[in-house]
C-alpha cells in the first residue's frame, strides 16, 4: 500500500515538473507574442526579400550613417545621411536572445527568424535536444510554388544562409550542410563558396558534383554570373574571388570591377523572377566578421555594400509595389560597437575613418605575413612598417612629412608604445605567444598589431568597442511593402517568422 502511494506521488511530481517546464518554455517563447500583432488578412505578396546584416543592428547602422554624414557635410554641420533602408516606412525592434544566452550566435538567431523557434547557440533548425528538425519559411514557400534564393557574402554553407535550408545539431557540420544544399531543390545560391565540399578530410563525394547531378548549373566566372537569367535553371553562382574561408573579400578590399553583394542580389532577381513569385534571403555576412575584429572601417563599408544590395530589391519593388515585401534586419550585434569614446568625450571625428583604405585582414596578409617571413624577432622594428601603417590606416608619427597636414592622425607617444608592444607580440609565432590576462583582453584572437591599429584609428574617430564576440543588443527591423504594418513595435525575433508566415499564408 505505502509503496503504491509512493509510486503515485512520484508520478504526480514528475507530471507537475514536466508541466511546469513546458509552461515556462511556452511563456518564455510566447511572451513577446502577446504584445505584437502577428495576424495578417491582406493579399499575400508574390515577391519577398529578407536582408540580414550579420552582426548588424543600431550601432553599425548609425556609424555608417555618421560616416556618410561627415563625408557630405564636412565641417559645415553635424548630421547623418540615412541609409536607404533606414528610411523604410516601418521600423521595428526585435530581441535576439536564444534558448540559453543573451549573447546568441548566428545559428540560433537565424533559426528563430527562419522557423520561429528558440534553440541553442550553434544549432541549425533543430530543437534544444538536437532531435527535432524544424521546417523553415523558405522550405514552406518552396512547397507553395515559390522559387527560392539564398545569397551571402560569406560561404554559402555558413550559419545564417544554412539556417534557411539545413538542419544540423552543429553549424560545424559544414559538409553535411553542403549536402543539404545540394538536395534542397532551391533555385539560386549566390556569393560565397563551400568550406568543405569534399568533407573535412577531403575524401568524401564532392557536394558540388552532387548538386550538379541534381540539376544545378554551377558558375564561377564573372561573365557566366552576369549572363544568368530566368532561363538559367537552378544555379549555384560562386564568386571567382574568394578568401581562405570561401567568402567574398571585405568591401573595403574589393577591386572596383569585381563582383559585389549587389551583383549577386540582382542576378538572383533575374534567375528567380517568375509568375508564381519568389523568396530571397540575402546576408551581409562580413559586417559580423569586421565587427568581431573591431574594424569599424571594414564594418561601415560592408554595411554600405548591404545597402546597395537592398537598393536592387527596392528598384524591383517600384515595379511591383503591391506584390512585394522587403525586410531588412540583423541577427544579433557583434563587437559592442558604440559611437563615443572616453578620450574624445562628446566629440566624434568620422572623417578619420576615411583614411583607412584596407581591412585588418588585408594588412595581415599583405604586410604582416611577408614581414614576419624574413625578419627576426630581435630585428623587427616599428619604423619598418610606418609607410604601410600610413597607407592602410592613415596614421603617421610626428616626424612624418605629412604630419602637419594630418593633425588628428598623428600617433601620440602612448600610441606608438602600444604599437611597439603589439609588434613584438605579432612577430612572435602564435604557438609561442603567452598572453597575460590584460593582453588577452586587448588583442583577443587577432594579430596584435592589426587590431591595435584599428583600435587606435577607431578611438581617434570617437568609436569604441566592448567585445570580440556577440552582444545582447536588440536588432532593428526595417520593412517596406505588403504586410509592412505588422513589423512595427518591439517583439521577439521568433515573431519575424510568425509575421512572415501569416503574411505569406503558410501554416
Amino acid at each position: 500500500m505505502f509503496k503504491n502511494v509512493k509510486r503515485i506521488l512520484s508520478v504526480l511530481l514528475s507530471l507537475i515538473l514536466i508541466t511546469s517546464i513546458t509552461f515556462a518554455m511556452f511563456t518564455t517563447s510566447a511572451s513577446s507574442q502577446s504584445v505584437t500583432n502577428n495576424s495578417y488578412t491582406g493579399e499575400a505578396p508574390k515577391y519577398v526579400f529578407m536582408f540580414i546584416g550579420d552582426g548588424m543592428t543600431f550601432p553599425q547602422i548609425a556609424s555608417a550613417e555618421a560616416y556618410l554624414g561627415k563625408s557630405i557635410y564636412k565641417d559645415t554641420k553635424v548630421g547623418i545621411q540615412k541609409l536607404s533602408f533606414s528610411d523604410f516606412p516601418v521600423t521595428g525592434t526585435s530581441s535576439t536572445f536564444d534558448a540559453t544566452s543573451l549573447c546568441p550566435d548566428s545559428a540560433s538567431t537565424a533559426t528563430s527568424i527562419s522557423t520561429g523557434n528558440k534553440t541553442l547557440s550553434g544549432v541549425i533548425n533543430m530543437d534544444v535536444t538536437k532531435k527535432i528538425k524544424y521546417k523553415t519559411i523558405a522550405e514552406m514557400l518552396k512547397e507553395k510554388g515559390y522559387k527560392i534564393g539564398i545569397v551571402s557574402s560569406v560561404s554559402i554553407d555558413h550559419a545564417t544562409p544554412a539556417a534557411f535550408y539545413a538542419h544540423q545539431p552543429t553549424r560545424s557540420n559544414m559538409y553535411e550542410i553542403a549536402l543539404e544544399l545540394a538536395n534542397s531543390n532551391f533555385d539560386y545560391f549566390g556569393g560565397g563558396g563551400l568550406v568543405n565540399p569534399k568533407g573535412p578530410k577531403g575524401d568524401q563525394p564532392d557536394a558540388l558534383e552532387i548538386a550538379r547531378s541534381k540539376g544545378y548549373n554551377i558558375v564561377n566566372t564573372k561573365d557566366e554570373i552576369l549572363a544568368l537569367n530566368s532561363q538559367s535553371g537552378k544555379v549555384i553562382a560562386i564568386n571567382p574571388i574568394l578568401d581562405k574561408d570561401k567568402a567574398l573579400p571585405y568591401e573595403i578590399d574589393r577591386a572596383e570591377d569585381d563582383l559585389a553583394l549587389a551583383n549577386f542580389t540582382k542576378k538572383g532577381i533575374d534567375v528567380l523572377d517568375n509568375p508564381n513569385g519568389f523568396f530571397m534571403m540575402v546576408e551581409g555576412g562580413k559586417i559580423d566578421w569586421a565587427c568581431h575584429a573591431n574594424d569599424a572601417g571594414a564594418s561601415i563599408q560592408d554595411t554600405l555594400a548591404l545597402e546597395k544590395a537592398v537598393n536592387e530589391a527596392v528598384q524591383f519593388y517600384y515595379k511591383h509595389p503591391k506584390e512585394t515585401l522587403i525586410i531588412v534586419t540583423g541577427d544579433h550585434e557583434t563587437g559592442g560597437l558604440s559611437i563615443g569614446f572616453a578620450a574624445t568625450g562628446y566629440s566624434t571625428f568620422f572623417d578619420k575613418i576615411g583614411y583607412q583604405t584596407r581591412s585588418f585582414l588585408e594588412f595581415d596578409n599583405k604586410v604582416i605575413t611577408p614581414y614576419r617571413s624574413y625578419i627576426s624577432k630581435e630585428d623587427a622594428k616599428l619604423e619598418d612598417l610606418l609607410p604601410y601603417i600610413k597607407a592602410y590606416f592613415g596614421l603617421v608619427v610626428s616626424s612624418d612629412e605629412e604630419a602637419s597636414k594630418r593633425p588628428g592622425m598623428v600617433l601620440t607617444d602612448y600610441e606608438v608604445q602600444k604599437l611597439r608592444d603589439a609588434l613584438a607580440m605579432t612577430i612572435t609565432p602564435a604557438k609561442d605567444r603567452k598572453l597575460n590576462e590584460a593582453e588577452q583582453v586587448i588583442y583577443g584572437t587577432y594579430e596584435p598589431l592589426s587590431v591595435t591599429l584599428t583600435h587606435i584609428l577607431n578611438n581617434k574617430a570617437g568609436i569604441g568597442w566592448t567585445s570580440y564576440s556577440h552582444t545582447g543588443i536588440p536588432t532593428a527591423v526595417f520593412t517596406m511593402g505588403a504586410g509592412q504594418e505588422l513589423f512595427n513595435g518591439y517583439y521577439d525575433n521568433t515573431d519575424i517568422f510568425r509575421k512572415l508566415s501569416s503574411i505569406l499564408k503558410v501554416n
